[in-house]
This record gives C-alpha cells, structure tokens and sequence, in this order.
C-alpha cells in the first residue's frame, strides 16, 4: 500500500537515496530543503519552520503516514544549532498532528554517532530547556563541539518524548538513526585529503566494511518510517560500521 512521507533534508545526501529508495517503491515523498524541493524552506529560521508547515499541510492534505527529518548541518557554526535541534523539533512537533490522522504512523530522525564525542553540557541544556537563543548563544566559539551537542540534545529530546500519550499513546513510534561517518556531500571536503581521513579515522573507528553509503542508512530509515515497525520506539540506532561499539565496548546500560 503506497504511502505519504515527508522527508527534510531531500536534495542531496542521506535524504537523496532516502526519498529515491521510496518512491522506487510506489510510495508519495514529499522532500523538504533549502532548494530543489516540494516544499523549499529554511529551518534555521522560525518563518522557515512555519512555511515547512504549511507546504507540507497544503500537499498532503493534512494527513500523513511518516515523517523523517532528515536535514541537518555539520559546520562548525551557531547555525548547526538551528537547522539541528530546533529545525527538527518544528518538523516533528509541526507535523505530528498530521501523523495523527495518518495509517500506522511513524517518525525518524536522522541523529549521528557523534552523540558519543566530546559535547558542550551548555549547549545540550539549553536545547533540551527550548531555549534557541541561549543555544546559539553557547554554541559561539565551540566549534567542532557544536554538531554533536546538537545529535546529543536532539537524541534525549526523542527518548523522553517517544513514550508520551501524544507520541507512543497515540500510537506513533518516534526514532532516531546514528549513521557513523557517511560519504555524502557533507563529509566529502573531510574525507577529500589524507589528512582529514586520519582525523576522522581516528575520531570515528568503522571496522566493519569501513565508511557507510547513503543508501545504507536510507535502507534503515525507510524501515523505522515503516508499518512493519511496530515495536521499536525511543531508539537512537547505531549505523555506523562498529564505531560504537569500539568507542564504548561494553558499557551500554
């Protein structure tokens, strides 16, 4: 049966494959993104956020079936926190209510193993306390701590939200993905010479088949997004080749 989902984040990347891989199955993908898209919106800005609303309400008739968000950026820059956390929270709080209205609703979210790397605890606190300003404010000057403060913050955001009456109670599984180091337009300047491969080598261990591929982590998404899961919810789910695993061992409770 086909289905209506909503994918920001759809012009290149994870969102790409992700939105390719199911509309090759018959399904209804509504893309989000700063351009090349359905519905073309900037969630790093509260007027951006309301017109993804509305684009997204105005094409599918206020009922979906999934939502993935998807878009995200990794630059070291305040921006990563509003595309990140805050650009993400209006994409699944704006559009659960047409979840609701959908058959066997599903969420994802497209988080990072960088949730396990060095954070900024200000960072994290203020997003989760729904602050965006005092987030923007602490993200100044951390750099290469600001992207995985934001996958941290928006990965408690999805735990403590998964099993309440409007997310679980209303019968929609909401998730996230942890991808390890994927070759997309994103990473390539990083992994482009030897030395940005060591750093992320060493940062990011991926024993298993080495650096993952787009369509690897749309084969996931697409699964969690799909009727057949349902039992999986509050997850953050590791893709990353074992670098959780080698990072954190056995230590998982």
């Amino acid at each position: 049966m086909a289905r209506t989902y909503v994918i920001t984040g759809s012009a290149s990347g994870i969102g790409a494959a992700t939105a390719a891989k199911l509309r090759g199955e018959g399904h209804r993908v509504i893309g989000v993104d700063v351009h090349d898209a359905d519905v073309v919106a900037d969630l790093s800005t509260p007027e951006g956020r309301a017109a993804m609303v509305d684009g997204v309400r105005a094409a599918c008739d206020g009922v979906l079936d999934a939502v993935i968000a998807n878009a995200g950026l990794a630059i070291p820059d305040p921006l990563t926190v509003r595309v990140n956390y805050f650009g993400a929270l209006a994409t699944l709080d704006g559009l659960r209510p047409m979840l609701a209205a959908g058959t066997d609703p599903r969420a994802v979210a497209t988080c990072s193993m960088a949730v396990l790397g060095p954070l900024d605890d200000s960072i994290v606190d203020a997003c989760l306390a729904g602050d965006e300003d005092a987030a923007v404010a602490a993200a100044e000057g951390k750099d290469m701590l600001i992207y995985g403060s934001t996958k941290r913050a928006l990965a408690r955001w999805i735990r403590r939200q998964a099993p309440t009456p409007e997310w679980a109670g209303a019968g929609i599984p909401l998730n996230a993905v942890g991808p390890g180091v994927i070759e997309t337009p994103m990473t390539a300047p990083l992994l482009a010479t030897e030395e940005g491969r060591h750093l992320i080598d060493d940062a990011v261990p991926m024993p298993l088949g080495g650096y993952g591929t787009a369509d690897e982590v749309a084969e996931l998404l697409c699964w969690l997004a799909s009727p057949a899961n349902t039992m999986t919810t509050g997850q953050l789910i590791f893709i990353d080749g074992g670098s959780d695993v080698v990072l954190r061992g056995d230590d998982i409770w």
